[in-house]
């Protein structure tokens, strides 16, 4: 029996053996799943598997069996106004999805998961836990594990969901209160170094959305990548706490999260609130709000001055 075969039989047998409603998935504990565990429960129809991957067309060439769409630009933002989704729209997507308490939610995409995780924040932010596959797209593919451009069919649910939870999130005026000193919390930007410093205004190949480069008083560089292993996981917990507690950041002090536009720094929030326990809130706007709002201050030690071209 072929690879491809035995995980479309093992799916098979864990659709029919598990065809009572309401059944519960035998979800490993924690915010992370392995590349061994969703292969061996593709199908089970207590599992609710999403994609949130950035470049385009990447979905639909190929995708996890069971796995369905969610574009993080329409379907996890406001339509009109910088924001997150609304509570009306984002409550419409989950009953899409066909997702409700009885199921196990797991989000995957590429960019070493950036935008899964992106999406994982969102999701919590609504009261909705979910887990990330460890390493994402990158992982799967790299095992040679199998892809399918079949659409996935599931059943629409009918779900309350409560209203956004902010504690999860920094706003500009919870930013520039802990530079001014008015309330205490570390500031981590998860940028490169390169633009931590003010070198460079935005990754390359990236449109520069900021007039000023730089990075926010007092914020401490612990570039993403900082906490990913060669093939795309996550380091391990006591490493990664290591890791940062050398920064200064030990889960004492409440920390706000930061990168370009929000979604680098979710991968942060992630590893920090869901796998290490802290006390994290994911500052969205990033650099591209405070970059450019009037009146806040910068540090830019590369002394780069914004030209317009």
């Amino acid at each position: 029996m072929t690879r491809h075969v035995a995980i479309l039989a093992a799916a098979t047998a864990a659709l029919l053996a598990s065809a009572a409603p309401g059944r519960a998935l035998d979800a490993p504990e924690g915010p992370l799943v392995t590349t061994e565990w969703l292969e061996k429960n593709l199908g089970d129809p207590a599992l609710r598997l999403v994609e949130v991957s950035v470049e385009p067309g990447v979905f639909e060439r190929g995708h996890i069996e069971g796995a369905q769409n969610v574009v993080w630009h329409t379907d996890l933002v406001d339509p009109v106004k910088r924001d997150i989704a609304s509570r009306e729209n984002f409550e419409a997507l989950v009953e899409r999805l066909g997702i409700d308490d009885t199921k196990t939610v797991v989000l995957y995409g590429d960019n070493n998961n950036w935008f899964a995780a992106w999406g994982a924040w969102v999701f919590d932010t609504y009261g909705i836990d979910v887990k990330l596959l460890d390493g994402g797209r990158k992982k799967w593919e790299a095992e040679n594990l199998p892809l399918t451009t079949r659409a996935t069919q599931v059943a629409a649910t009918d779900v309350t969901l409560p209203e956004r939870d902010e504690s999860l999130r920094a706003r500009l005026p919870d930013v520039l209160q802990v530079v001014d000193g008015r309330a205490q919390a570390k500031i981590v930007d998860i940028r490169s170094a390169d633009e931590y410093s003010g070198k460079i205004f935005a990754p390359p190949g990236s449109a520069e959305l900021s007039v000023r480069a730089g990075h926010v008083p007092g914020a401490i560089n612990v570039p993403w990548g900082t906490a990913v292993a060669a093939d795309g996981t996550f380091k391990p917990a006591e490493e990664l706490k290591r890791i940062y507690a050398e920064k200064g950041v030990d889960g004492s002090q409440p920390v706000i999260v930061y990168c370009r536009i929000g979604e680098r720094s979710s991968h942060t929030w992630f590893l920090l609130s869901r796998i290490l326990g802290y006390d994290v809130r994911n500052y969205d706007g990033s650099w591209t709000e405070y970059g450019n709002s009037v009146g806040s201050p910068i540090v830019n030690v590369s002394n780069t001055v914004w030209t317009g071209k």
